[in-house]
């Protein structure tokens, strides 16, 4: 797949516990945007943070939170990412969802060129 120099990022905000049709959330929107055949998804487990109703999720020892931040970050074109965005948007019941333009300095694979 090649994607083009202009491309867009999408980023969920959510958290670990939360749940999408007996799944973890995250994990449901990585195996949608995989089938749907965008480029790339990657989810990333945050150590601190804070959401809308302020209340610090943190992964210290002392002050284990069952909650951590989570970011789902997935690649593609704006045409491609626009296309799943609704669906995506209803999977999310809370948390933050952003859109930005994106500039792709590279995407391949070794191995193959294409």
């Amino acid at each position: 797949m090649k994607l083009p120099e202009e491309a867009g990022l999408l980023r969920i905000f959510i958290g670990e516990s939360d749940m999408h049709g007996g799944a973890p959330l995250y994990q449901a929107i990585v195996e949608r945007a995989r089938a749907a055949g965008l480029a790339g998804a990657t989810v990333t487990r945050g150590v601190l943070g804070y959401g809308v109703h302020s209340r610090i999720h943190t992964a210290k020892v002392l002050r284990l939170s069952e909650d951590l931040p989570m970011v789902v970050e997935i690649v593609d074109s704006p045409e491609r990412i626009a296309a799943i965005l609704p669906e995506i948007d209803s999977m999310v019941s809370e948390g933050l969802i952003t859109l930005e333009k994106i500039k792709v300095v590279a995407y391949r694979h070794a191995g193959r060129q294409k």
